[in-house]
């Protein structure tokens, strides 16, 4: 290329200068001021487009013909019609009912006391309660019945009445269930045997924990008997729950009907090493 063609060359005819002018650099570089003039123009008309669509819409808006706002008009009322004479009135409404009559006052006529002297009073001389101990009150003359058999050898039963009314057997729930000497119910009893316990070592060195049930029975003395370990954990925990229940105090007995009564309990006890 001579000094008048490189003067009238562009930049893409210097580069590409005995080269391959179909390779696709060649192409892209020659076009590429077309893209971006073509890219910016339409860059530019959507930004035109959407600064003043809002101003158009408007303008179109306020040229579209409004409706005419329809004129209210003030309702009036029309005349009642004339009455028709020819037609009889309506009956007047009927008389109120008389208010009821007031409540007529009883009045009682006050007696006043007769005074007499003490020769006119008769004396009535009241009978001695051992005169009426063997006597029947009533109305009519009654006859008494000297057949019927002497209960003076039932009066020492009256504890067997008793007795079967209430069964001699181990309850789980009576009326009055027994309690320790300070009262707090089976709270009482769990925080009582809990501070009893004492952690034995064979279940500290292999770290036992978990809950005991027990069980055992308040006699009717208030003395704790017949302790058992319902659901255990071994390790000596089991023995050591029941040396602490039979340290327990002597409790209130329970009482079924006013009597006392043996009652079993049932008691979670927990074993935690703190």
């Amino acid at each position: 290329m001579d000094n008048a063609q490189i003067a009238k060359a562009s930049l893409n005819d210097i580069v590409f200068e005995g080269r391959n002018k179909a390779y696709g650099a060649y192409v892209l570089r020659r076009l590429y001021q077309r893209h971006v003039t073509r890219a910016l123009i339409i860059a530019t008309a959507i930004f035109s487009l959407l600064i003043f669509f809002p101003l158009i819409s408007q303008y179109l808006k306020d040229k579209m013909p409004k409706e005419p706002k329809k004129n209210l008009q003030e309702n009036v009322l029309m005349d009642a019609p004339p009455l028709d004479e020819t037609k009889p009135p309506p009956p007047p409404p009927p008389p109120e009912a008389p208010p009821p009559p007031p409540p007529k006052l009883t009045t009682i006529k006050f007696t006043p006391p007769v005074v007499k002297k003490d020769e006119e009073v008769k004396k009535e001389e009241v009978p001695d309660q051992e005169e009426l101990k063997d006597k029947t009150v009533a109305t009519v003359t009654v006859k008494g019945n000297t057949d019927a058999p002497d209960l003076t050898e039932l009066s020492g039963e009256g504890d067997k009445v008793v007795e079967e009314v209430v069964e001699n057997k181990v309850y789980t729930y009576v009326e009055q269930m027994p309690q320790l000497p300070g009262g707090g119910g089976n709270a009482a009893i769990v925080s009582a045997i809990q501070k009893a316990t004492k952690y034995p070592p064979l279940a500290l060195r292999n770290q036992v924990e978990g809950r005991i049930f027990v069980s055992f029975t308040v006699n009717a003395q208030g003395d704790v008997s017949d302790v058992k370990v319902v659901k255990g954990l071994g390790s000596g925990l089991d023995e050591e729950t029941i040396r602490a229940v039979k340290t327990l105090p002597k409790f209130i007995p329970g009482k079924q009907n006013g009597r006392a009564v043996s009652v079993s309990f049932t008691v979670p006890i927990t074993f935690k090493i703190q």
